[in-house]
């Protein structure tokens, strides 16, 4: 047997003799005596439980060439055995916030998807069910729930097929919250409603400068009032935008959460992000305050920070899980509201990186997008593959003007990565 190469061992700051080990490619977490390691390391004598123990977890594998093979086809394998396909729907691209660094601003406008696409939509949908996939859809926009009736006739069309193919739909609803009100829940669960994803940016104050309504007015508290009556019959997935400047300011958020009546039970996760630049790299004043790199060090402190404000509080956060573009993935596809084909949101709006239509099909997007950029010696060596797959393919075309090369997460990862695993085991908080 052989030492996996996604491995990292950390000490145990506060039991000395004892360590973290990581394993990256499982997500897996195990504290173990230094000596019980070296044993490991050193090709010692294990017992048999030890030893099934450590091959179960990945710490030990049969050939370490077998694995490098392994991860390079990770998303071969992946792809091949999937039965759910999962699309982004954008509905419109208006809003009825003016975010000042809204992300799809150089092309947002008065668009909404036609009755023709839609229609097209639910065919090509409804092949993939014939297939035998289940279908997840992710309604987007600009604003999703603007175009209400078009969601509910597209997920009305959608759950009688599925029914009619004996396969499961299920949809989730990206929204600023504004128009989440709890009759409009409760008319969309039947219909296969699982979970909204929506955005506070901080307290009021924050919020209202940097998600004010179309007239200028705060958006704050009529989103928290929606939040408030919906929390106990749909899960809500809540995130936030953040600056260099303000994300200090950010635990501010989850206290008035608390003590507004916001259960962290019945929440699915709470996430804050930081401001990235528009979709044609334009930023938001001062780029410095937001972020266009994943390593940039002001970047990295506020995610520790804000993920420790969140679990001190007891919301649920994202934990350590292994991480890709959703480019690698066969059956993940963003379709723009005139049926233009994608396979990031993040892509949406640049000609050079549409993958195709509703009407012809996908056509072949591996040169186009890289997909293979990760397949090098460095990154398959690379304790921390698992968790990124060579990063962000914006961030990398962002700062060259094509995807040529990997977005390495190697520096944040250096900086967060034993931190993160301590936060989800409440070691930071002892």
């Amino acid at each position: 047997m052989q030492l996996s190469h996604y491995l990292m061992i950390y000490p145990c700051l506060d039991k000395p003799g004892r360590l973290l080990l990581i394993v990256t490619r499982r997500c897996a977490v195990l504290e173990l005596s230094e000596a019980l390691w070296s044993r490991v390391s050193d090709g010692g004598e294990l017992t048999e439980n030890e030893r099934n123990t450590f091959v179960r977890l990945g710490v030990l594998v049969e050939s370490c060439a077998a694995e490098r093979e392994e991860m390079r086809a990770t998303f071969d394998t992946i792809n091949a055995v999937s039965r759910r396909f999962e699309v982004t729907v954008v509905l419109t691209l208006e809003c009825n916030l003016a975010c000042p660094y809204c992300f799809e601003d150089p092309f947002r406008g008065h668009f909404v998807m036609s009755a023709e696409t839609s229609g097209l939509l639910v065919q090509r949908l409804n092949e993939r069910m014939a297939d035998g996939l289940d279908v997840l859809v992710d309604f987007y926009g600009g604003e999703a729930l603007m175009r209400l009736d078009l969601l509910r006739g597209i997920a009305m069309r959608l759950k009688n097929a599925a029914a009619e193919q004996g396969v499961a739909f299920t949809f989730n609803i990206f929204s600023n919250g504004v128009l989440l009100t709890r009759s409009v829940v409760e008319e969309l669960l039947p219909l296969g409603l699982i979970a909204v994803r929506t955005t506070l940016d901080g307290p009021p104050d924050i919020h209202n400068s940097q998600r004010p309504f179309v007239s200028g007015k705060g958006s704050f508290e009529v989103i928290m009032k929606n939040m408030l009556a919906v929390q106990d019959i749909v899960a809500l997935d809540v995130g936030g935008n953040y600056t260099r400047d303000n994300y200090r300011r950010f635990p501010e958020l989850l206290d008035i959460m608390l003590a507004a009546g916001i259960d962290p039970v019945r929440l699915k996760a709470i996430s804050f992000s930081p401001v990235m630049p528009k979709a044609d790299g334009s930023g938001l004043g001062d780029h410095a305050t937001t972020c266009a790199c994943s390593s940039e060090p002001w970047s990295v402190e506020a995610n520790l920070f804000l993920r420790d404000e969140i679990m001190r509080r007891g919301f649920p956060t994202e934990k350590l899980q292994a991480s890709a573009c959703m480019i690698e993935f066969a059956n993940d596809l963003v379709v723009g509201y005139d049926g233009s084909l994608y396979k990031c949101p993040v892509f949406m709006g640049q000609e050079e990186m549409r993958v195709g239509t509703l009407a012809d099909g996908i056509n072949d997007y591996r040169h186009s997008h890289n997909l293979d950029i990760w397949k090098n010696e460095e990154c398959l060596e690379c304790a921390y593959l698992p968790l990124c797959f060579g990063g962000c393919r914006f961030f990398r075309k962002l700062k060259t003007g094509s995807i040529d090369g990997v977005d390495c997460r190697r520096a944040m990862l250096d900086a967060s990565l034993e931190t993160i695993v301590r936060q989800d085991s409440g070691l930071e908080r002892e």
